[in-house]
């Protein structure tokens, strides 16, 4: 091997350990991410620069072709081919802003580069973000702490990456010895499911008479608001909310679920409220699965179909009297909708997920972080309820 490959190499084994930890689902693991914009700035070529940024991004996507293959029973090729393309949106924009050029120079354009990854349409595949790990530093500081992670990511573009790193470290450590777990919401309960890839397939009344009873079984005292998985109440039709609302008679309860609204040019993926005496449709899924729900190619080729992406709209919903911030499964893990909820203030955050599809992976576990490390920067309590 020649020795101008030795470097290259180098950087992208750290970058791929960097990826593998921070985004192995264990919270406290996130702030690994903060080595890769040194690793990146270190690289002494645009060839290099991608490799090291197709190295932590395909990393820490690892467990995607896996999922996808148990998604559509299919083997294993659709997945690496998914795999390798989505990196392609992560890679382009870190080795296009890569530069020669070191100090400011580079700060200001790794900086560019996180901004892209956060927003569409590069951020529609911004798994991995770095910035992430702002929830792990700097608990509760909202968005201070977000300025400060951005400042720091930057700096590791420089030759000031081994004071930036020592200070982080010593956040980070400081935040590991009195890590606590975010709030739960007040009189909220997040209620996980076990069925399998039959939530959301199965539409009969026996399903809806097992979660009815599902929910009767481990419902607080103090419990006025439930929540279900994505996907949980199948398709929303009259029917179904008729079962529910006779099923809720007489109970003080208010119970949020997913659903899909179907019309003949596609689906939103959606939350409902539902009670004995209203029902409603709470909240519309900012930003779909790309390609397994969101198709936008489809109407081009004159077909329907596909989930219909909305991205910027409902941020905050009302419930009784708070103002909830919801994520349904793939926003956990972007950037977007996560900022544009906090920018109003939300007083709780509830994340859903339908995750059958990822067992023997660990997709849910980095949802679960990602979420924790939001709720715990801006302070918000937080109510989860996933299937699997």
């Amino acid at each position: 091997m020649r020795p101008d490959w030795l470097q290259p190499l180098s950087l992208a084994m750290a970058s791929a350990s960097t990826g593998f930890i921070a985004w192995s689902g264990h919270i406290l693991a996130l702030p690994a991410a903060i080595a890769f914009p040194m690793l990146w700035s270190l690289a002494r070529s645009r060839r290099a620069a991608s490799l090291v940024s197709a190295a932590y991004f395909l990393a820490a996507a690892r467990g995607l072709p896996q999922g996808v293959a148990a998604f559509y029973q299919a083997d294993i090729w659709p997945g690496l081919i998914l795999w390798l393309m989505a990196s392609t949106g992560f890679v382009l924009v870190h080795a296009t802003l890569w530069s020669r050029r070191s100090g400011a120079w580079k700060a200001l354009r790794y900086t560019i580069a996180m901004f892209l990854m956060a927003l569409p349409p590069f951020g529609i595949v911004g798994w991995a973000h770095p910035i992430t790990a702002a929830g792990v530093l700097f608990p509760g500081w909202g968005w201070a702490g977000l300025a400060a992670v951005t400042a720091s990511l930057a700096i590791m573009t420089t030759r000031y990456r081994p004071a930036a790193a020592m200070t982080l470290v010593g956040f980070w450590l400081w935040s590991a010895a009195f890590w606590t777990a975010p709030d739960i919401g007040r009189a909220w309960q997040g209620v996980d499911l076990q069925l399998g890839n039959s939530l959301g397939r199965d539409n009969s009344l026996a399903r809806h008479s097992d979660l009815v009873a599902t929910l009767r079984s481990q419902r607080r005292s103090d419990t006025a608001y439930m929540l279900l998985p994505e996907s949980a109440l199948g398709f929303w039709t009259p029917s179904v909310e008729r079962v529910w609302r006779q099923q809720l008679a007489g109970a003080d309860l208010s119970l949020i679920a997913g659903v899909a609204v179907v019309d003949a040019e596609g689906y939103d993926n959606v939350l409902v409220r539902v009670s004995a005496t209203e029902s409603e449709i709470l909240y519309r899924e900012r930003m779909p699965v790309p390609g397994s729900m969101w198709q936008p190619w489809l109407p081009l080729i004159g077909r329907g179909g596909g989930a219909r992406a909305d991205f910027f709209a409902n941020p905050i919903v009302t419930v009784g009297d708070q103002r909830v911030a919801p994520f349904i499964c793939y926003e956990q893990l972007i950037i977007w909708p996560v900022l544009q909820s906090m920018v109003h203030g939300p007083d709780l955050i509830i994340v859903v997920g339908n995750g059958w599809w990822t067992k023997g992976t660990s997709i849910i576990a980095i949802q679960r972080a990602s979420t924790q490390a939001w709720a715990r920067l801006f302070g918000k309590p937080l109510v989860m309820s996933f299937n699997t």
